[in-house]
Order: structure tokens, then sequence, then C-alpha cells
């Protein structure tokens, strides 16, 4: 098995071992909800800003990182406003605000073992919105493309547009993984359209490919992250 957890016997070893998870909080008031793609853009930037902090890197938070990412690198986004956004935000962890949204990453925990103020937080209630179209994102950003044949609910988008943001830091070099974070992880998720996403399948960017635990079918592909530094 490499690396980035692929080849022979990868599957089987990341469902042997213990499985852990990557908790993130996406604040949603009553009154003033994030739009969807603020929300997710947020997600993705947030699991880059995790993954290249010191803490997770060699610090307080690297065990549990590599017992994470030794499994399945699974994500869950549960929602907070008010007294429980405040409770969620006193734990250790990093805020990242993207437009109208602020969503905060946790180190990682096991899947049984989440803290008492997470996990009252609920999973279900993600259902936010774009209220008007999107622009195209400017020349040379790296963008996370959807399916766009495959309908999932804000919270389940978040964590996918998550992982494809890790996989493709896992295949950047090291010089252009501190390019990307000087440039404070600048990214755009959009819905790819069919033949955008039919063209993206055929090349060798980063794909997800969907474990099946919630919404959708085991395999499914998701999203594919297309970062420039990957095409050249």
């Amino acid at each position: 098995m490499s690396k980035d957890g692929t080849g022979p016997g990868a599957a089987e070893h990341r469902d042997a071992v213990p499985q852990w998870v990557l908790p993130l909080v996406v604040r949603v008031e009553r009154a003033t909800p994030p739009v969807r793609t603020d929300a997710l853009e947020a997600a993705a930037r947030a699991v880059l800003v995790f993954l290249s902090d010191p803490r997770a890197i060699g610090g307080e938070w690297a065990d549990a990182v590599r017992a994470w990412q030794d499994g399945r690198i699974r994500k869950v986004v549960r929602r907070a406003r008010g007294a429980g956004w405040h409770r969620a935000v006193a734990l250790p962890g990093i805020t990242v605000s993207q437009g109208t949204a602020e969503v905060r990453v946790f180190p990682p925990v096991p899947v049984d073992g989440w803290p008492e103020d997470l996990a009252r937080l609920q999973v279900s209630g993600t259902e936010l919105v774009d209220g008007s179209p999107l622009a195209d994102p400017p020349p040379g950003t790296p963008v996370l493309w959807l399916n766009p044949d495959v309908e999932m609910t804000a919270g389940k988008a978040m964590a996918q547009v998550g992982h494809a943001a890790q996989l493709a830091w896992w295949q950047l070099s090291g010089q252009a993984r501190a390019d990307w974070r000087a440039r404070e992880f600048d990214l755009a998720v959009r819905t790819a359209t069919p033949s955008r996403w039919a063209a993206l399948l055929t090349g060798d960017l980063p794909v997800v490919r969907d474990a099946g635990f919630t919404e959708i079918s085991p395999g499914t592909c998701t999203a594919i992250a297309d970062h420039p530094a990957l095409r050249d």
C-alpha cells in the first residue's frame, strides 16, 4: 500500500483498522444561514488549513491524524447555532470563514468517540441554497467539481469537497502546497455540466468515490479536484 492509501490491499487495510472521523461544524443561524457554495468552499478550505497546520503535522494532533488517515478519510458535517456554536468554538479546532459561511474543523476522533458538545449537534438540517447564479471562477483557480447527476444535502456535499481537497493536497508537490497555502487555499466549488464531468472523468485528476455510508450508493463518483498544478 502506498503513502496515499492506494495500491494492493489498500481497501482491505482501510476497512480493517479502527475508524476515525474528521468532525466539521457549520454555523447555521436561524435568521442568517450561509449560502450553500460559501459553506462548501469553507469546508474544503478548512480541511486544507487543518492538514497544513503544525499541530496536525507533528504536534498534539498528529497521532489522531495518522490514525484517521490510516483508515477511510471519513468526514462528518454537523450544524450548530447560538449556544451550540459557541460550545463548539470553545473546543480545540480551527474556524475558517468564506463569504457568509463559518466552518470549524476539529482534530479527528474515533467514530464512536465524539466529544459530547459535538455529538449533540445535528447532522440533518443543512439544506442550504445559493441565492443567485454563480460566476465562473477566475482563471487559474483550483476548482472542486461536483457530479451533476448526484443530489446531495449541503452537509454531504461539504464532506465530498473536503475529500476532494484532501486528495489534491496529497498529490501536490511540496512547492505547490506551499504556493497554495500562501494564497490562503483559494478555490472554488462548482457543479460540472454533464459534458465537463464526462471529460474530467477521462483525465488523471483526483476523483472522490463515496463509501456509501450515507445518502448515495457505494462507489459513486461525487467530486473531482481540478488543481492547475496537477495538470502541469
